[in-house]
């Protein structure tokens, strides 16, 4: 997708074509596994059919969903790559963390909360109506938002593929770095060496190899010639993600069967099965903790960078997040489980922010250092111009 991406010719940019197409398919998806009972018993009259297809439903709903969530996060940072300068993606990446944790506490927040009871259940018809209501009304708002936000430059042809999508001369401007006319990027006209700005220094070879779409095998071929500091940190961000996402799958899990000694597999109407439905709306709570913890210190990132750095907000994130989640395993309280969620924010913010303030900087490093080479000096630089799209990518 992020290939594809770097590619499109749309009139319309492009990122832009991309997160709307999978922002579409989001709602598809979520409307299929929220609804799909509903959907199947209004097509269907056979009650054995009924299940079978809406089991489907569901499951066709979920993977749609689920495939086009994750993949439209990566044409929106470089969506944000593309427009911004180096200090206003550093910004960028901060609110970003901010609204998702914002986002994950609403999410979290409205499956809390018990609508089959409310009125607006019974209008709706079921808690699940409910939850896709207000899921597909926020989304649509913030999509649209995002849409409409800041212009892109449309690409025509390759040889302007190899161009830099910012000049960094002006910071104040953002998304089109050339003179559009007729809705795609018109020529500068000829320039010499000395009236590039930063970024705009150009190689043939280079600019060759710029155009080449990322594939599987150029993909894997980055990954083993990619310099130690960069592998590194790809497979800290590996190792992160995989304790994180494997914490937040089984987490309400845990709280209904280990905290509040709950069944998920008794019978609906017993003590055993409630308990566990009480458990799993408790560790709702403890998400939307998480997620509101997450949005609070992507904002204190910014205060604590200059005594930290970088490095050591990352190394601040995993240790919290180690500490929280060992203390949970060891000492299995409600309590005590619900104030520790909010080191799993801590983690949360530093996995979305982290790295790729950290790729940026080292590409500005890079760039800096390839410049200063250029003008005659004598300061060598490895590769000076690696293709940053890929790094982003690999991350």
């Amino acid at each position: 997708v992020g290939s594809a991406s770097d590619h499109c010719q749309s009139r319309w940019g492009r990122r832009r074509p991309y997160i709307l197409s999978l922002g579409i398919m989001m709602l598809l998806g979520m409307a299929l596994y929220l609804n799909g009972d509903t959907v199947i018993s209004a097509v269907v009259k056979e009650r054995g059919k009924k299940q079978t297809w809406a089991i489907v439903i569901t499951m066709l709903g979920v993977i749609l969903f689920d495939f086009a969530a994750d993949f439209i996060d990566g044409p929106i940072k470089a969506y944000l790559f593309d427009v911004c300068s180096h200090q206003d993606k550093e910004r960028g990446l901060h609110y970003h963390a901010l609204l998702t944790g914002l986002g994950g506490a609403l999410g979290y927040l409205t499956g809390a909360i018990d609508w089959g009871s409310s009125m607006l259940g019974k209008l709706l018809g079921s808690e699940f109506q409910v939850i896709f209501f207000f899921a597909a009304l926020v989304f649509i708002l913030c999509i649209t938002l995002h849409l409409c936000s800041i212009p892109e430059t449309p690409l025509r042809g390759s040889k302007q593929e190899s161009k830099p999508l910012l000049k960094h001369d002006e910071l104040s401007k953002y998304g089109s770095t050339e003179q559009v006319k007729n809705g795609y990027v018109s020529s500068q006209g000829n320039k010499t060496n000395s009236d590039y700005t930063l970024g705009e220094v150009e190689i043939q070879q280079t600019d060759l190899q710029i155009q080449k779409r990322m594939t599987i095998k150029s993909l894997l071929k980055a990954i083993i010639s990619m310099p130690p500091h960069y592998r590194c940190l790809c497979v800290s961000h590996l190792i992160g993600w995989t304790a994180f996402l494997s914490n937040m799958l089984f987490f309400t899990d845990f709280m209904g069967q280990i905290i509040y000694h709950g069944n998920p597999y008794a019978e609906h109407n017993s003590i055993s099965y409630l308990t566990y439905e009480r458990g799993v709306e408790i560790g709702c709570w403890g998400m939307c903790i998480n997620a509101l913890s997450s949005s609070v210190y992507s904002y204190m990132q910014k205060g604590l960078l200059p005594y930290t750095g970088l490095k050591g907000l990352f190394f601040i994130g995993y240790l919290l997040f180690g500490l929280g989640t060992g203390l949970i395993g060891l000492f299995p309280n409600v309590y005590s489980t619900l104030a520790l969620c909010s080191l799993f924010g801590v983690m949360s913010s530093t996995l979305y922010t982290v790295p790729f303030n950290l790729i940026t900087e080292y590409h500005r490093e890079e760039e800096c250092c390839y410049l200063t080479h250029a003008e005659g000096m004598n300061t060598l630089c490895w590769n000076p111009r690696r293709i940053s799209d890929g790094d982003y990518l690999i991350i």
